[in-house]
């Protein structure tokens, strides 16, 4: 991200954001409600128009590139309120993950569908239910199965921890975490800033639509000030 602005109407939603998310590491973006947090995660994956800057992906600018050819080249969101197809069972919102693959009928895709169902056993003991039906966190856990069904080397996540109980928080960082280690780069936009910088290689704060702080994730925890504005004092 170099000197990114982004508009809505008049309204300027983030302006001159640069920062950096290495291959192989999880990078997270914090911040209060209407930061540009999503904002910037949605211009990431091609749905919100660029007024200035650029967004550099493996080398190549794709600021202007449209959605579907940055999930070809590896780019992949679960988004905020998880965006599940209500109607479809969780197979089918898992293969609308691969609507751009061209080998669902290849081993290669079915190895990709077990790695969904290992990460996530909920899943596969519902596979052939509406997803609709499920739970809060299970439509979460539906969510990052089906990005991740795009076979991604980027992951944008987009506050997956958003109303799920305590134990159902700690198992879905849990995940974040495995899936980074197998090789998926992960960005995470995340209100729990204390699970997100725990587990985070690198951090920006996000304000009024500007990074104002970065660091790794153990150096903005350890920060007084962060502590006092984002993690409720001590932790």
């Amino acid at each position: 991200m170099r000197g990114l602005c982004v508009n809505y109407g008049h309204i300027e939603a983030i302006r001159d954001i640069s920062f950096n998310v290495e291959e192989g590491t999880i990078a997270t973006l914090i911040g209060a409600n209407g930061a540009g947090k999503t904002t910037t995660l949605k211009t990431i994956s091609g749905l919100r128009k660029v007024r200035a800057g650029a967004i550099i992906f493996d080398g190549k600018d794709i600021t202007h590139m449209p959605p579907y050819e940055r999930v070809l080249r590896g780019i992949s969101q679960s988004p905020e309120g998880r965006g599940c197809f209500p109607g479809m069972s969780v197979r089918e919102n898992l293969d609308m993950g691969a609507y751009t693959r061209k080998d669902r009928k290849t081993p290669a895709y079915q190895q990709d569908l077990d790695r969904v169902f290992d990460l996530f056993p909920r899943l596969k003991e519902r596979e052939k239910q509406p997803a609709g039906s499920m739970s809060g966190g299970e439509q979460q856990m539906l969510a990052i199965g089906r990005a991740l069904m795009a076979k991604p080397r980027l992951l944008l996540l987009d506050e997956p921890s958003m109303g799920l109980a305590p134990k159902l928080i700690a198992q879905i960082f849990t995940i974040i975490t495995e899936i980074n280690a197998q090789g998926t780069t992960v960005l995470l936009v995340e209100q729990n800033a204390a699970q997100a910088l725990k587990r985070a290689d690198t951090a920006h704060i996000l304000e009024t639509g500007e990074v104002v702080r970065s660091g790794t994730g153990a150096e903005l925890a350890a920060d007084g000030s962060v502590k006092a504005a984002y993690l409720g004092g001590d932790v």
